[in-house]
């Protein structure tokens, strides 16, 4: 019986990452296979992410993606997690969720975050500074104004007049953010247990219902993997984790290592000590374990839904992964 026993929308995050030998097409092609296959399991939400010029990453485009995304799947909402609003034009961040929603009706979700470009050549070509960031909340003004009305002649076409829900990504100061803005907040991660709890206390506190929300919504985030046994679930996690280390030693985010090659690596001091603490936290475990360890994460924060994300190297494990958090935690398709 599922600890969550369905009651909980369980949702997905894919950031396409690509594997050693193979490349960015085939990553988003397991993207949008990967939407198909998490749909029919009964997930709530499938989101695809932002990156600029990270060579593990191949999602550049996640308004793009979402659109293959929804024009391959039938029922799942589909969105982004997210759209950095300070690299874009509000106007045309509108127009596209506008497109997007015309061509899904109901379907779609707009998720926002503050991040701008990684490195000052990523920001220059975006024609961004880090200050950006700084005025999130009036990027995030302007973008939602675009949906009620134009301004100075011009026109979010066909946004104007759509609802599509927009969710705040909480980096920082993103919390209040939402909360002033009457929006459904994504917050992660759940190793973070104090600072989590904290922020979605101040965000429900400090809550305005708006016209998009009448009430505080919380979704949290964490990278979960389930297997057959404990060991099988971390060796899930080994991918991401050397990749970590590897990109916050020499500066640059790697594909995704199969676990065999990465546990055989003769690593550094600190590469090993980044590593370590790349596997530490994460939901991991059994069907049991990870559906207890989501029951309580659920009932201390309170949250409306959870959204989970998993990224590896072996994919049939990937699915595998997803197939047994479904049956873990009640989804209709499990």
């Amino acid at each position: 019986m599922s600890a969550l026993n369905g009651t909980t929308p369980i949702s997905v995050l894919d950031r396409s990452r690509v594997r050693e030998g193979a490349g960015g097409p085939q990553a988003l092609r397991d993207t949008v296979r990967l939407a198909r296959e998490v749909e029919a399991l009964g997930y709530h939400r499938f989101w695809v992410s932002e990156h600029h010029s990270v060579p593990g990453v191949a999602g550049s485009a996640p308004t793009v993606l979402a659109a293959a995304v929804a024009a391959a799947t039938s029922r799942i909402r589909v969105g982004t997690g997210g759209v950095m609003l300070p690299n874009h034009q509000p106007l045309v961040v509108a127009e596209q969720f506008g497109v997007l929603e015309s061509l899904f009706p109901g379907r779609i979700d707009m998720g926002l975050g503050r991040s701008v470009g990684f490195t000052d050549g990523v920001r220059r070509a975006l024609g961004r500074d880090k200050h950006d960031a700084g005025d999130f909340a009036g990027q995030l003004g302007e973008l939602l104004d675009w949906f009620a009305a134009g301004r100075s002649g011009v026109h979010a076409l066909p946004a104007e007049g759509l609802r599509v829900p927009p969710f705040v990504l909480a980096v920082g100061e993103g919390a209040d953010i939402a909360a002033a803005a009457g929006l459904p907040l994504v917050i992660g991660d759940l190793r973070s247990r104090e600072k989590l709890l904290a922020a979605v206390e101040r965000y429900r506190t400090a809550f305005r219902p708006s016209a998009w929300a009448e009430r505080p919504y919380v979704v949290v985030a964490g990278t979960v993997a389930v297997a057959a046994t404990e060991e099988e679930a971390r060796r899930l996690l080994v991918s991401e984790a050397w990749a970590g280390a590897y990109a916050r030693t020499r500066g640059d985010f790697p594909p995704l290592a199969a676990w065999e090659r990465v546990e055989a690596l003769e690593m550094t001091r600190k590469e090993r000590d980044l590593y370590e603490a790349g596997l530490r936290g994460h939901l991991h475990g059994t069907e049991e374990q990870v559906a207890a360890a989501l029951e309580l994460a659920v009932k201390e924060t309170g949250a409306d839904e959870v959204l989970v994300t998993t990224s590896t190297y072996d994919r049939d494990a990937l699915l595998d992964s997803y197939r047994r958090l479904a049956r873990a935690t009640g989804l209709s398709g499990s």
